[in-house]
């Protein structure tokens, strides 16, 4: 196959966007087609030029992909990612930024260089990953929902784990991937209707993470989770 060190980057800039999942998100693929692959600096762009149009910070959530195969054939990351942050100005403690990956020692060569707090990723089978060491070096874990609500025999989510609990003990944060609406996606408790492409209560598998104490978490649903968390700080205040 091809991949993304086979092309310069104007031969990247040819190819177009097209929807991930189209049978299960016909209706995006009417985007197909519309728009180039960006770069980080144009990414970092928008997110500034958004910022100021609209009033409030937008963050960025960059991640190392395969970090040790792109150093193997002399294209580490690290280093050209924190210069673009400098480009920007978002090579301080306080920008709005995490760097995530799942290699321990791509954030430890990123915690020698750069002020941004640092995400360790996690999958579904981390449940004994070693936390007091991840907090030597990550400001916090980026894991698998499932760590968070495990599921039953049958699929279905049962009580929080200790996970979030546990994190928090050794002063990480905890952001769970990835929320998505279809049922498909979801545990039965939160699926609506037999359809698996059709949309689960998305709302509500979303609060249920706050519950458990998470303190952020990606979704391909941006909207619903805003008035999730909304709902959720809106109860918490009414105590």
């Amino acid at each position: 196959g091809w991949f993304t060190e086979d092309f310069t980057l104007a031969e990247l800039k040819t190819l177009r966007a097209t929807e991930r999942l189209p049978q299960v998100r016909p209706a995006n693929t009417v985007h197909d087609g519309r728009y180039d692959v960006p770069t980080l600096d144009e990414v970092l762009d928008l997110a500034a030029s958004e910022s100021r149009r609209l009033g409030r910070p937008i963050g960025v959530y960059p991640e190392t992909k395969h970090p040790s195969y792109f150093a193997s054939i002399g294209l580490p990351l690290e280093e050209t990612l924190v210069q673009a942050l400098r480009r920007h100005d978002l090579d301080r403690p306080d920008a709005k930024v995490f760097l995530q990956s799942f290699e321990a020692g791509s954030l430890r060569e990123l915690r020698a260089t750069t002020t941004v707090p640092l995400i360790q990723l996690i999958d579904d089978g981390g449940a004994s990953c070693d936390l007091a060491q991840i907090a030597t070096y990550a400001a916090g874990v980026g894991v698998h929902k499932d760590l968070v609500l495990p599921r039953d025999p049958v699929g279905d989510a049962v009580a929080p784990s200790r996970f979030v609990e546990d994190a928090h003990a050794h002063g990480l944060l905890v952001h769970v991937w990835t929320l998505r609406q279809e049922n498909r996606f979801m545990a039965p408790t939160f699926r609506i209707g037999p359809d698996p492409d059709a949309a689960g209560d998305a709302h509500a598998e979303a609060r249920a993470f706050l519950e458990a104490g998470v303190d952020g978490f990606f979704t391909d649903h941006p909207d619903t989770g805003v008035r999730a968390r909304e709902d959720w700080l809106n109860l918490a205040a009414a105590g």
